[in-house]
């Protein structure tokens, strides 16, 4: 194995049709790893800190290493032929029989990452390696970018339609009975019965003429009561 070798940070796990675009690198570079959609979602939630009702195949792996004594003690991707990576898991172990081993084992980059992510064990890149892949340092700045913008115009849409929502509500709290047409429901017939409406005018003829402040020994009065 070359033992010279960069090392590398998981930046950014996007999910894609049917599978994930891993993006590896530092300040210096990135690239990209495609790996299968449960892997991907493995690695997601490892950095994400998602909480699991039921341990998952990398999760089960990791309660075994624990289980004997050992742990990932780094991961290190060595070698790529076009766009198929492989990677090199080294797991160290302590117990009664020996008091450090190191155990290097072949495996495939997707559960290496996950495995590293999940224990907080470092990634590394064979330089070979490093010098190969392509950098897409922009490419995933603008990713970034346009995921950053989609995100502040879902929250604007979301406060415009909650100031919506409040100011359908204040107007709902502002109307005022007094301030509704009267005028405009003048000949309206809101009842079957013509009498009562009829009597009902006679009542409005009434208060209008100033009925409340008559006195009886007006003549006026006396006049109003008389019959027509």
């Amino acid at each position: 194995m070359n033992r010279e070798v960069v090392e590398a940070q998981v930046r950014a796990v996007l999910p894609l049709d049917g599978s994930f675009a891993v993006f590896l690198g530092n300040t210096e570079k990135t690239f990209v790893i495609y790996v299968d959609e449960s892997v991907g979602t493995a690695i997601s939630m490892f950095m994400r800190g998602v909480a699991k009702d039921r341990p998952l195949t990398h999760d089960l792996l990791g309660s075994v290493l624990l289980a004997f004594g050992a742990k990932v003690e780094r991961v290190i991707i060595n070698h790529v032929e076009g766009s198929v990576f492989h990677a090199r898991m080294i797991l160290s172990a302590s117990n009664e029989l020996h008091q450090k081993k190191l155990i290097e084992l072949d495996a495939r980059p997707s559960d290496s990452i996950a495995m590293a992510v999940q224990q907080g064990a470092p990634l590394f890149v064979a330089r070979k390696v490093w010098d190969t892949v392509e950098d897409v340092t922009d490419t995933l700045a603008q990713i970034e970018k346009r995921g950053l913008e989609e995100a502040a115009a879902a929250e604007a849409t979301s406060d415009e339609d909650e100031d919506e929502e409040d100011g359908n509500d204040d107007d709902l709290e502002e109307i005022d009975p007094d301030d509704l047409d009267l005028e405009a429901l003048e000949g309206l017939n809101l009842d079957d019965d013509d009498d009562d409406d009829d009597e009902d005018d006679d009542e409005d003829e009434g208060y209008d003429d100033g009925y409340s402040g008559m006195d009886d020994d007006d003549d006026e009065g006396e006049e109003w009561k008389k019959p027509k």
